[in-house]
Formats: structure tokens, C-alpha cells, sequence
């Protein structure tokens, strides 16, 4: 069952060995060094087996990356990256939180960490913004817009959130009084204070997701809950020159019509959201950072939400109305991933018969029996099918014997983090320790047990 705490041992701080430690559980050669295969993993004590999965996943942000920039390509498949240098502003805030969770655990050094950190920086730092925002792709060569669609073509609030979660996460971590940890803290700071949040309200009670120089405001799109956008109006509320007033959670996020009220599925109360708790994205994306232990506000406690739709989640796809093959106690997980048509949203409510490992693995937080059980089955039952150079592929469907060719950065970096948070907590006490995040948590009304 889900549990409300981390457990296990702190890894080693700091990577300080130049890249060549591993921690007390790494454990077998494939973790020290090369790739291991699915034959490999599937007996591994649970421990190792964790270390492992993360370790060879966190390879898509750092042997994976656009070779400019280092930033996180969007994609890339089983045997070669994608060509070109789209890089995903998002992905690339996942991929910050994963390399700090490499240096703390020894798989690259300190010094390397910090290298990629700048690297990013000197590319965003000068590139085009939008009242401080970022685009939802770039150019990884440059730091050019690369338009997501037609009138997609500027500033991507949510983006840029997930981004900045990361890059502040760096910002605790490197906390060294040397002038380059100082430098680099100076200029994540100063980018983190021109993002204009409150401008994206268009002066109403609700952050709007997109605008664009060549298209104003025309997509229109209000950012309303409940979804993967906790993050958002909480970076929006902390931030130290532009925040927007905290009516817009309460008024807009919260307020929307499908926020929800307490109902019940296969006998698990969800406490907020829509029917059956959407795709289980939402319970990872916002939650890389912000803690849900104990986290409670107005409207909801957060940590009984996650684990309630996870449990749902889990359930639905025990029982398996529909019929499709594969599904039971040790194959689950529905999220937003690639399928066979192209890419959906699977959930409870939209189920074709695709399962995605990141769906059950990001969620070892509120389900570690059920989410260890999901881990061993797909290595045993499916090997290689489902495991390669970037950890697992992004989806798979036993009913139309399809397996996905590709690994996702905003799939595999919730892999990395949500595990080290299951393992160690590490991620959520550095973000939480953020000054201006426990002020933004004051401001909008939430209790946690991390602000004292």
C-alpha cells in the first residue's frame, strides 16, 4: 500500500569523485558502467533495481541531450536520436531535477553537473522570451522558437513553470560560496525575477497559458484545474517581482467546472478532479517538487489525492472493464503517451488499451507494492521490448502487439525524480526549502510540514 513518507537511506552527497562513485545500492557492473538489458534487471534486489532503472533513464537527459545546448530533446527512439535540434522547455526542467538527482548520487560529479547547468543557461539566458516567458520548443542550437503549431508560437506559461521548477531546485542545490555556484545561482535568480506572471492574467482572475507577439492571446486557453497546473499558480504567487494575486487560484484555478467535488471509484474516494481522476501525469508533474506530504489548503489534501487517483488507476485497470489484453495486478498505468494512433491522453475515461511504464513508475510515492509489482512484470513478461538505452520506451499495447520506439523527456524525467522522492525525499526538500515558495504557500492558504 501507498505509504505517507520516504524511506530508505540518503545517497552520498555531491558526485564529489569526479563522476566515478555509485552508492551503497548500485550494486552489479550495468550500474557502474554500460547499459543493462531487461535479463539483467528482472532479479535485482529492490533497491538495486531502483538504482539501475534510474540511472540508465536519466542517460535520455545526459547522453541523450541536444549536443549545443543540453537541453532535453523532445523524443528520441531505441537506436538513434532525432534529427534536427528541437529541444522541449519543460522536459529540460525534468531533465534539471534528474542531473541533480545523478550528482547526489555519483553517476556524474558536481563539476559536470554545473558544466550542463551553464550550458542550458548560456542558451536561454539570451534567447528571445515573451514578458519573460519561454516558448514550449526551441531550437537547442540557438534558443530560437521553434512554434509548437501555427498560432502556438510564444510564451508557454506551463512550459515555463516546469522549467523553472527545475532551475530552482539547481538553484538550492548548488549552494557552494565559490564563484561559480554563486554565478550561476546570480542568473537563475535573475531570470526567475523577469517572468511577468501577473501580465498573463490579462488583467482577469485566471493565468492564461499562451501569447504570442504575432497572435496576442487568441488561443484563449484559461488555466483551470484540476490538472497538471497546481505548479503554475504556485510559481505564479512566488514570484519575487511579477506575482499575481492569489485571488486568481482561488477564483480561477479552483472554481473551474470540472474541479470537481469528493466521489467515489471502485470504493476510493477521490477527494477533487474529474470522473475517475484523469491521466495519471497530473498526480506527477505539479508534485516533482512540491511535496505532497501533508500538503492541505482550502480545497483539498494532497497527498490523500494522489495516492486515491493512482489507487484508482491501478484498480481500473485490475478490473479492466473493456477487456484488454495484459491488463491486471502487475500491469497498470494510464498517462499521456505515444500510441498506436500517435499520442492521446489515456485514462480510466479513455482507455484503448495502452499502458505507460512512466504511468505506474512516477507513481512509487503513493503506490510502491503495486508500482514495484508493475516494474518486475514489464521486465519479465516483456524484456526488451519494453527496456533499452534511455530505460523504458514510452508505451506499449499487448492487444495490438505494438511497443512504442521512442522515449519521452516529459516521461522519462518523472521516472527519475518521482522514484529519488519515493527513495529519498530528495527533490521535494530542495524545492520546498525555496524561500520564495514557502512564501507562495503561505500566500495561497496551504499547511505543510515544511513550512515551520
Amino acid at each position: 500500500m501507498a505509504k505517507d513518507k520516504s524511506t530508505k537511506k540518503k545517497a552520498p552527497k555531491g558526485g564529489k569523485d569526479g563522476g566515478k562513485a555509485v552508492s551503497k545500492a548500485a550494486g552489479g557492473k550495468g550500474v557502474k558502467s554500460g547499459l543493462y538489458t531487461a535479463a539483467d534487471l528482472a532479479d535485482l534486489p529492490d533497491d538495486d533495481l531502483l538504482e539501475a532503472v534510474q540511472r540508465q533513464t536519466f542517460r535520455f537527459f545526459w547522453e541523450g541531450a541536444e549536443p549545443v545546448s543540453g537541453m532535453a530533446r523532445d523524443r528520441t527512439t531505441r537506436t538513434a536520436d532525432t534529427p534536427g535540434d528541437l529541444v522541449t522547455t519543460g522536459g529540460t526542467g525534468f531533465g534539471i531535477m534528474s542531473m541533480i538527482v545523478a550528482m547526489e548520487r555519483g553517476w556524474i560529479s558536481r563539476e559536470e553537473g554545473l558544466a550542463r547547468l551553464v550550458r542550458i543557461i548560456d542558451i536561454i539566458e539570451p534567447t528571445t522570451c515573451f514578458h519573460g516567458a519561454y516558448s514550449h520548443f526551441m531550437h537547442g542550437e540557438t534558443g530560437k522558437v521553434w512554434p509548437f503549431s501555427r498560432k502556438d508560437d510564444g510564451g508557454d506559461l506551463v512550459e515555463t513553470a516546469f522549467l523553472f521548477q527545475g532551475l530552482l531546485c539547481a538553484r538550492q542545490y548548488f549552494d557552494a560560496d565559490t564563484p561559480a555556484e554563486r554565478r550561476l545561482r546570480e542568473r537563475i535568480t535573475g531570470l526567475w525575477g523577469e517572468i511577468e506572471w501577473n501580465w498573463y492574467t490579462q488583467g482577469r482572475h485566471s493565468l492564461y497559458w499562451h501569447w504570442s507577439p504575432n497572435n496576442g492571446f487568441v488561443l484563449d486557453h484559461d488555466i483551470h484545474g484540476w490538472n497538471e497546473c497546481l505548479i503554475v499558480y504556485l510559481m505564479a504567487v512566488s514570484a519575487p517581482r511579477y506575482p499575481i494575486d492569489p485571488a486568481a487560484y482561488h477564483r480561477g484555478f479552483v472554481q473551474a467546472r470540472d474541479y470537481g467535488a469528493p466521489r467515489s471509484y471502485y470504493g476510493i474516494e477521490l477527494p477533487i478532479g474529474p470522473d475517475r481522476g484523469g491521466p495519471l501525469f497530473w498526480a506527477h508533474y505539479s508534485f516533482l517538487g512540491l511535496d505532497p506530504r501533508g500538503l492541505k489548503d482550502a480545497y483539498a489534501d494532497y497527498w490523500r489525492q494522489n495516492v486515491a487517483h493512482t489507487l484508482i488507476n491501478y484498480q481500473h485497470c485490475v478490473i479492466n472493464p473493456h477487456g484488454h489484453a495484459g491488463y491486471g495486478p502487475d500491469c497498470w498505468g494510464l498517462t499521456a503517451s505515444d500510441d498506436p494512433a500517435g499520442y492521446d491522453a489515456h485514462m480510466p475515461s479513455n482507455d484503448n488499451g495502452v499502458i505507460s511504464p512512466t504511468a505506474a513508475l512516477s507513481s512509487f510515492p503513493y503506490a510502491p507494492r503495486e508500482a514495484m509489482a508493475a516494474l518486475r512484470h514489464f521486465l519479465r513478461k516483456y524484456g526488451d521490448k519494453v527496456w533499452g538505452r534511455f530505460g523504458f520506451v514510452d508505451a506499449f499495447c499487448e492487444g495490438k502487439d505494438w511497443f512504442a520506439d521512442t522515449f519521452l523527456s516529459i516521461d522519462q524525467g518523472p521516472i527519475v525524480v518521482m522514484i529519488e522522492n519515493y527513495r529519498t525525499g530528495l527533490i521535494w526538500d530542495l524545492f520546498m526549502k525555496i524561500p520564495e515558495i514557502q512564501a507562495g504557500l503561505r500566500k495561497l492558504g496551504f499547511e505543510s510540514p515544511h513550512l515551520k
